[in-house]
């Protein structure tokens, strides 16, 4: 028997983590590739036993054991409909399982296997998964591993991207704090060779799709899911591998600082005005203190920054000091420039970043290295009582997104004209002069000039 597989069943087939996920596109050779790995597994590992399952027994019926029995040899496979179970002459056995609830996974809970196979692990939970794992065992010195194949979507598609996608880059093994390795190995239709000199018009039937599922099938889009704000955001399209940025390139810093979080983002601007985040730090519990240290840290010596930006109410006054988070930031070695904090303005100033112009690209990019802009800006969804804005929960997501809002707003807003010094204050920035102590004042002087006049003194 001749197998012929393409390039990514075969990184598939020799992977080794303790968690392996085959995910993407639709067409991908993802079904095929477990039932040829789980082949070979068998007559390799006398006696072994391997579990492959689907969430309904129908799905597994009309799929995986109906291929099974088009792909195995009849002199080596037998297959046993009573009990869902191929045999082999050297004694290894596949199980075919379904867990259409819940409960369901109790009936392997006195089951040992050396490989436990997930086909289209998103339409698991995270309980059926996490269960499941603890029956790979055995007292064999034989591989154990748990190995998945998936598209994006379904009731599990945010614990899977959770789990395999978030933390590292396509194709890198990675360990958790406990327990085991971990790997996502991506796949497209582009990569099934045979699929598609088989039946060329597959990929416009995919093309048909509306966009939702279109950029789950066909491009084996994770960042996709109901109610996200961002559905334009691509990994593939708006990340790109860290490169040496020229010196001339104008940078800046724009972050959001709380108590929970101090997000920091580092941008360069090139000279067609292309948007590059090329740099984060993004930590909690830092006093201002520490955080302006943490920012400096990572800033190196020689790095020219143009402005650091910070949202307006970092310049609200401590009712206990009558001092602002700005001004204890500026003591500290960081001078902020405000930026403006219309929430709909902002974020539609994201959203012009990211839009795809006439040649295909967008106007922001985002170094893979900065991983948490990366995690949390796909995730954010529409508020439902203001369709313009983004929910403010979960709040840990929010920290890195609103840092760049801030950075996109004063970005894509008119510079001020050149004017007389003191002309660019505000009347509610007189008033906040008039009402502020002298450090304070001092400090505005020195970022705006001297007031031309303050409220009701002409």
């Amino acid at each position: 028997m001749r197998l012929t597989v393409t390039k990514r069943q075969k990184a598939f087939l020799d992977a080794t983590a303790t968690e392996v996920l085959f995910g993407g596109a639709a067409g991908g050779g993802k079904s095929r590739g477990q039932l040829i790995d789980a082949f070979l597994f068998a007559l390799t590992h006398p006696a072994s036993k391997q579990l492959i399952l689907r969430r309904t027994f129908p799905e597994l019926e009309k799929s995986l054991i109906r291929e099974s029995l088009a792909l195995y040899p009849k002199s080596v496979y037998t297959y046993h409909a009573t009990g869902h179970t191929g045999r082999f002459p050297n004694g290894s056995l596949i199980d075919f399982g379904y867990c259409a609830t819940e409960n369901d996974v109790f009936q392997y809970q006195s089951a040992e296997y050396d490989v436990i196979r997930f086909d289209e692990l998103t339409h698991f939970t995270e309980f059926q998964y996490l269960y499941l794992m603890s029956r790979v065992r055995g007292a064999n010195r034989y591989p154990k591993q748990i190995k998945s194949s998936t598209n994006p979507g379904g009731v599990g598609h945010g614990w899977v991207k959770a789990r395999f996608i978030d933390p590292a880059p396509p194709d890198t093994v990675f360990t958790p704090e406990r327990g085991g390795s971990r790997i996502f190995l991506p796949a497209k239709l582009e990569d099934n060779r045979f699929l598609l000199r088989a039946d060329p018009a597959y990929r416009e039937r995919l093309l048909a799709l509306p966009e939702r599922e279109r950029r789950a099938l066909l491009l084996g889009d994770w960042n996709i899911f109901d109610g996200q704000y961002f559905g334009e955001f691509s990994y593939d399209i708006h990340t790109c591998d860290p490169f040496p940025l020229p010196a001339h390139w104008r940078r800046y810093r724009t972050i959001d600082y709380g108590l929970d979080r101090l997000a920091c983002l580092w941008i360069a601007v090139d000279d067609d005005r292309n948007v590059y985040l090329y740099r984060e730090v993004c930590e909690s519990d830092l006093i201002v203190s520490r955080a302006a240290e943490r920012i400096l840290s990572a800033t190196p010596k020689d790095e020219h920054i143009y402005a650091t930006l910070a949202p307006p109410d970092l310049w609200a006054r401590s009712q206990e000091s009558g001092r602002s988070k700005a001004l204890l930031f500026e003591e500290n070695g960081v001078r902020f420039t405000k930026t403006a904090n219309d929430r709909e303005t902002g974020w539609l100033s994201v959203k012009e970043l990211l839009r795809l112009r006439a040649d295909g690209t967008p106007r922001l990019h985002i170094f893979r290295n900065c991983t948490e802009m990366i995690r949390c800006l796909p995730l954010l969804q529409t508020d439902p009582l203001r369709p313009t804005d983004t929910k403010t929960e979960p709040h840990e997501i929010t920290h890195a997104p609103d840092a760049l809002r801030g950075f996109a707003i004063y970005y894509s807003r008119p510079s001020p004209p050149e004017a007389a010094a003191g002309s660019l204050w505000s009347p509610d920035l007189l008033e906040d002069y008039e009402r502020a102590g002298e450090e304070e004042r001092e400090y505005l002087r020195r970022r705006y000039g001297t007031p031309a006049a303050l409220p009701g003194k002409g």
